[in-house]
């Protein structure tokens, strides 16, 4: 009975730390949503309101953020990068605002994935969908670098050089 009452307990621990603690909510700032410019290829900042974002320190792929933006999708598709191949990572149950399912399923009809700031952390890209009534999304997402260097190998030609951190 003691050895089912401490897996139980445990496992309850593991659970929390998985889904609550390592989470932090994000602070909205002028720059809180950036995307990255087709003419000069710099991150820059979009306006946005209604603002919710989480972040966590243990995993560079925890990143999250809904928010609105009056901004129109025709100027943004001008002004802005797209991404083709964009995949939403599912968040929390507890932060609502971010159904990672819909968002991927919309991405196939309606709403456009554009490039927020390509390698944030070495080998992460942040990736912005903004749907046609100004909802917009959030979240890190591995690129092609990361993808080789995280499995060991060395990076390709055309990836940046390794911070020594990651090395």
């Amino acid at each position: 009975m003691g050895m089912l009452l401490a897996a139980a307990v445990l496992g309850g621990v593991l659970y929390y730390q998985q889904v609550y603690a390592y989470y932090d909510e994000v602070q909205a700032g002028d720059d809180a949503v950036r995307l990255t410019s087709v003419s000069t290829g710099e991150a820059e900042p979009i306006v946005v309101q209604n603002f919710q974002g989480i972040d966590a320190i243990s995993s560079p792929l925890r990143y999250r953020a809904c928010f609105e933006t009056t901004l129109s999708q025709a100027m943004l598709t001008e002004t802005f990068e797209i991404v083709d191949n964009a995949e939403p990572r599912v968040a929390p149950r507890w932060f609502d605002c971010f159904d990672a399912a819909q968002i991927g399923a919309d991405l196939r009809t309606d709403a456009i994935a554009f490039m927020g700031v390509e390698n944030i952390v070495y080998g992460i890209d942040r990736i912005v969908a903004i749907y046609p009534d100004g909802r917009g999304y959030a979240w890190h997402q591995i690129n092609e670098c990361g993808e080789v260097v995280f499995d060991g190998n060395r990076p390709p030609e055309d990836c940046p050089p390794i911070p020594e951190s990651t090395e």
